[in-house]
């Protein structure tokens, strides 16, 4: 499978400027502060970091981010596996509920060398896993995964089905390397006193579970949990292993708008260029709509809404109160914030903007490639990224 990609390279070198528009812009320097940040908060627990790659899709992003040059990381489709063990990357995670027709994917996979790993949470897929191990004569290494927060998979700590899906795979032929837990309702809180208390939530629930498996008289060497939240946020991580996150490098309007980072954290903005104006209703016209942004209206619900995204000057400096309203599949429309005084800014049309998004993954997937800028508007290199299943 190729993941080369066939583009000039003639923009490395020239300003923002003279880019087609609408693109992707990464700020280096606020990517490798933003990882710098969280590695530091997580060194006095001992538990590692398997970064979560499914926001960055780009060996050049996981270079700055792994701790070694074969992982461990995190990925959430076997396309993404696929591409980083290309690249060298063998120690992989795939943390989405194994499909049964990925599973000849999975043991090809690791018949070329990759320690792929799975998670899953039922017992008819386990059965089936173990199965398959045993016709393939490897041991498929699995993680449970744990529901601690009501949010989405997951098998409770208490529940029965825990043991019956570790004896399962212990007993038939996998490898039951551990837990897994995923505390996404932490995007619904707003503070730092909720994000500590659910940070041990998350911690306390999957240790039970691993504790619950062990008096059962089975192995749980792993325990893994994770969310770019509770991440910065975990004041103890006893008994956890290893964190995942993947946002954190990037961050992103609705990780601001809950307070986990503020809006200069921003690493990943899209470029547009002014293309029209209504002026009887104070529009602005750019290039960059909902395929360039995504449909992610993620800080709707929040105490701010951004609308689509937050319009930045070229340096990425936030114009006040200037947001993307709303947006067609190729137009955006850019106009002051409901409420607030209108912007004493003039964009005449071919005027270039950047504009920070609500959902860093949905806006990246829209995306080919990353012009990486370092403080200031030139383009220092440019960095291919993968997308699809």
């Amino acid at each position: 499978m190729s993941f080369a990609i066939d583009y000039s390279r003639q923009e490395i070198g020239q300003l923002l400027e003279v880019l087609e528009t609408p693109c992707l812009v990464l700020e280096k320097s606020r990517l490798i502060a933003n990882v710098a940040r969280l590695k530091r908060h997580l060194r006095p627990y001992g538990s590692r970091l398997r970064p979560h790659l499914k926001t960055a899709k780009s060996i050049d992003v996981a270079r700055l981010v792994m701790d070694g040059a074969r992982g461990p990381i995190t990925v959430s489709t076997l396309r993404e596996a696929e591409y980083f063990f290309s690249h060298g990357v063998s120690d992989l995670l795939y943390a989405v509920g194994i499909a049964p027709n990925k599973l000849d994917h999975v043991f090809d996979l690791r018949r070329r060398g990759a320690n792929l790993a799975i998670i899953l949470d039922n017992l008819e897929t386990a059965r089936l896993v173990a199965a398959k191990s045993v016709e393939r004569c490897d041991p498929l290494p699995v993680l449970i995964e744990v529901d601690t927060d009501d949010h989405r998979s997951g098998i409770r700590s208490t529940d029965p089905a825990l043991i019956a899906v570790g004896r399962a795979l212990h007993a038939g032929g996998a490898v039951l390397r551990g837990v897994l837990t995923h505390a996404g309702s932490s995007y619904n809180l707003h503070d730092q006193t909720s994000f500590e208390a659910m940070a041990e939530q998350e911690r306390s629930g999957i240790v039970a579970a691993a504790a619950a498996l062990r008096a059962a008289g089975l192995p749980c060497p792993e325990v893994s949990v994770g969310s770019t939240p509770t991440a910065h946020f975990a004041r103890d991580l006893t008994g956890v292993t290893e964190v995942r996150a993947g946002v954190f490098m990037f961050f992103d309007l609705v990780m601001a708008g809950i307070g986990v980072c503020d809006i200069g954290d921003i690493a990943l903005s899209v470029l547009a260029t002014v293309i029209g104006h209504q002026h009887d209703k104070g529009w602005i016209i750019v290039d960059a709509g909902w395929m360039a942004m995504s449909r992610d209206r993620g800080t709707a619900r929040l105490a701010v809404d951004q609308g689509y995204g937050v319009v930045c000057d070229l340096a990425g400096n936030p114009v006040p109160d200037l947001i993307m309203i709303d947006a067609n599949q190729e137009h955006g429309i850019l106009a002051g914030r409901p409420g607030a005084q209108p912007p004493a800014l003039t964009l005449p049309v071919g005027a270039m903007v950047r504009i920070f998004p609500n959902h860093a993954c949905a806006t990246g997937a829209q995306h080919d490639r990353y012009y990486v800028v370092d403080q200031g508007r030139t383009v220092s290199a440019i960095w291919p990224r993968i997308y699809g299943w």
